[in-house]
């Protein structure tokens, strides 16, 4: 059996013996001794090198972080990757091919990453310049498919994990670090490859022409949203005048792209985020938090879904030519009129029951989803209902999903898209870019199975998703497992009541998103009898902790209207 190099391990006493074996895998060979002092259950990083073997403790058992690496192993999730895969970024490390003579030179733009706080695999850069009626938007997507091939160890890999997934406090790689924080992350002060979409986008934010060209960048800094928007507003300063008025030409080409996309009738989430993230507290326990997006979130955005809808056309032009590309497009179905009805009845309701004037109605024949949402009232009084209608109409929106067939993506008001901006994330980033590389030589490399390779691709895609927000689910039961475990730690008459917004409502059971912390509880009716099931969306209620359902596994809450 061959030794793995790296590999995610779990303490088990044995009488007088203690080891580390593979967490993750069956292979007894992934076994080492380990400390007597660690305690059973204890996950450890080990590596082995030339110089020996190192064991590091990263969760003791009881924490959240153990709880979530077990999580991620009842999902058949690795973080370490196999031997054969590791030898192949060796050599792309020891010969990463910065000196490839086809790339065009782009070093000397004034490219920069915009990214949220702690992010190390960077995607994407930017540079922007001013055009006469507009802007040239030079975007550079990590070259990730150069790297990782079809036919490769590499490659195999990222197929059978399908994506990067992310929890609080912890990430489970497609790639192996060394590439996705590595050779192939955009990371400041150094070259890279990628691919460079040349982007001009008119005075009223629709592109009119775009080039793709492979090429070796090299960016100027690594930026946080909220450093960007300090750059903006005049808060914070950097000392490169040519970056700084990149940043500014963001602001402007954002600002067009948003108005662009209320024409399109886009329905816009409400800006908020929640963020689930492990404290630096002894307990490592949970802390939820909630954050409005930031102006630079939102015009960051914009470029990325129009890096995907070029992209995208890109690969639609290409595949009139059955042996040149083999596309893969992101779809999205519109909401059927039906569904529109009943949510225009169901805010109707909303309309009376909080006394709401007119304003508040909405009618699908005079006026788009998008613009009402668009302007319901982000403060005040009314706010919680504002909140609850832009839930329900996230909800009328049917997933997304991936497929071999050109097709309009509704939720972001476009003729056609394709994951072009994730390539280090997702199998199938690599896929389109490889297949973009090939619309661009125009010879492509075709290899024997690409049709069933496509088609593999989708499949895992797709199931990827899913897989994700099955890890979401997990993740957020732990959230509301530590904190109405410690509720139920207070005798019954002691327990506190948590403020929230009724989202929804079905037969027996209310959906409530809490204030603090900003958490999703579900309230079943049936679990506390008498109790009222008089509420409705926008309502406000106190919830409060009765018991917990050891046969059903969930928590019973008794909630009060107020």
């Amino acid at each position: 059996m061959t030794q793995r190099p790296h590999f995610i391990g779990i303490v088990v006493h044995d009488g007088p013996d203690t080891w580390v074996r593979d967490a993750f895998t069956d292979d007894v060979a992934d076994t080492v001794a380990g400390d007597p002092n660690w305690a059973d259950g204890t996950f450890v990083d080990v590596r082995r090198t030339a110089a020996g073997i190192a064991a590091v403790p990263i969760a003791t058992p009881g924490t959240p972080r153990a709880e979530l690496l077990a999580l991620v192993r009842d999902h058949g999730l690795d973080p370490a990757h196999p031997p054969p895969v590791l030898a192949e970024v060796a050599a792309w490390v020891a010969a990463p091919g910065l000196d490839d003579e086809s790339l065009v030179d782009k070093t000397a733009l004034p490219w920069c990453t915009i990214d949220g706080p702690g992010t190390r695999d960077l995607d994407q850069a930017l540079c922007i310049e001013a055009d006469p009626d507009g802007w040239r938007v030079h975007y550079a997507i990590a070259d990730a498919a150069y790297y990782v091939r079809p036919g490769t160890a590499l490659f195999a890999e990222a197929l059978r994990r399908g994506a990067s997934y992310y929890l609080p406090g912890l990430s489970v790689p497609m790639l192996p670090r060394e590439l996705s924080e590595g050779l192939v992350s955009l990371n400041p002060g150094a070259d890279r490859r990628a691919l460079v979409m040349s982007m001009y986008v008119d005075s009223s934010g629709a592109c009119a022409a775009t080039t793709f060209q492979r090429a070796r960048i090299h960016s100027r800094a690594q930026l946080e949203f909220g450093q960007v928007q300090g750059i903006l507003d005049g808060s914070e300063q950097i000392a490169d005048p040519a970056l700084v008025a990149s940043l500014r030409r963001l602001r402007e080409v954002g600002e067009a792209r948003l108005r662009a996309a209320s024409e399109r009738d886009v329905i816009g989430h409400r800006h908020e985020e929640i963020r689930v993230e492990l404290d630096d507290g002894s307990d490592l326990g949970f802390v939820v938090l909630a954050e409005l997006r930031n102006d630079v979130e939102r015009y960051s955005e914009q470029l990325s879904l129009l890096c995907n809808i070029e992209g995208a056309r890109l690969l639609r032009e290409s595949a009139r030519d059955e042996a040149l590309v083999q596309p893969i497009y992101r779809v999205h179905d519109a909401p059927d009129a039906a569904r529109l009805r009943e949510l225009a009845t169901l805010i109707a309701d909303a309309v009376l029951r909080h006394n709401l004037d007119d304003s508040w109605r909405w009618s699908p024949a005079r006026e788009s989803l998008g613009s009402y949402i668009a302007r319901l009232p982000v403060d005040g009084p009314s706010s919680r209902v504002a909140r609850a209608i832009a839930r329900q109409a996230i909800l009328v929106n049917a997933r997304s999903s991936f497929t071999a067939t050109a097709g309009p993506h509704f939720g972001i008001g476009a003729e056609v898209s394709a994951r072009f901006s994730a390539p280090m994330r997702e199998v199938v980033g690599v896929f389109v870019h490889d297949q973009a590389w090939e619309a661009i030589s125009g010879a492509p490399a075709r290899i024997d199975g690409e049709d069933e390779l496509r088609d593999r691709v989708i499949e895992q895609a797709n199931r990827a998703r899913d897989r994700q927000r099955r890890l979401t689910h997990g993740a957020n039961l732990l959230v509301l497992d530590r904190l109405f475990g410690g509720d139920a730690r207070h005798p019954r008459e002691a327990r506190p009541f948590r403020r929230g917004t009724v989202m929804g409502v079905t037969a027996g059971k209310v959906y409530v998103r809490l204030d603090n912390p900003p958490v999703d509880v579900k309230v079943y009716l049936d679990d506390s009898p008498g109790q009222s099931g008089d509420v409705g969306i926008g309502d406000a209620v106190d919830v409060t902790l009765v018991d917990f359902d050891h046969r059903r596994k969930r928590w019973l809450l008794r909630m009060q209207a107020l």
